[in-house]
């Protein structure tokens, strides 16, 4: 079972829906549908699913991807949202699992963990700030002083 969201579901149906002329519009020539196809394909051997894939993929003229990766984008895009079934929905036992395989996937993900444990661990931080601040506050206060005494 995969989970699709709302935009996605209403693709497919509005795809289902699509009279079988339109769809021939857009087909190769003897061609099926893309989700009989791939329900055809998918009682056939693993090959030719991936054969469809790279086809429909050509086709797209999206970047070239292949299928295994679909389930790797999937999941790395679910922990860059900070989802919590993803290794559920992987089918991983363990979420250490599923950890160690896609933690640093994406650079973004590496820095928001780096700044997340840096407001774990802020003493240095506050300690240096709290200096800052106090010789800050010195250099004010003798700018202050330096004023309000006359000239002679």
């Amino acid at each position: 079972m995969v989970a699709l969201d709302d935009d996605t579901v209403n693709v497919l149906k509005r795809h289902r829906e699509r009279p079988e002329a339109d769809r021939a519009a857009w087909a190769r020539p003897g061609s099926r549908p893309v989700t009989s196809s791939l329900r055809k394909t998918a009682r056939g051997s693993p090959g030719k699913v991936t054969d469809l894939f790279e086809r429909l993929v050509a086709a797209s003229g999206l970047p070239p991807i292949r299928l295994h990766e679909l389930r790797h984008g999937a999941a790395t895009l679910m922990l860059a949202a900070d989802i919590d079934i993803v290794s559920d929905t992987l089918g991983h036992s363990d979420t250490r699992i599923t950890r160690d395989i896609y933690q640093s996937a994406l650079p973004q993900v590496g820095k928001s963990a780096a700044v997340a444990t840096a407001k774990l661990v802020p003493l240095q931080r506050k300690a240096e700030g709290e200096k800052a601040a106090r010789k800050a506050a010195k250099k004010e206060q003798a700018k202050k002083a330096k004023l309000r005494k006359p000239e002679k």
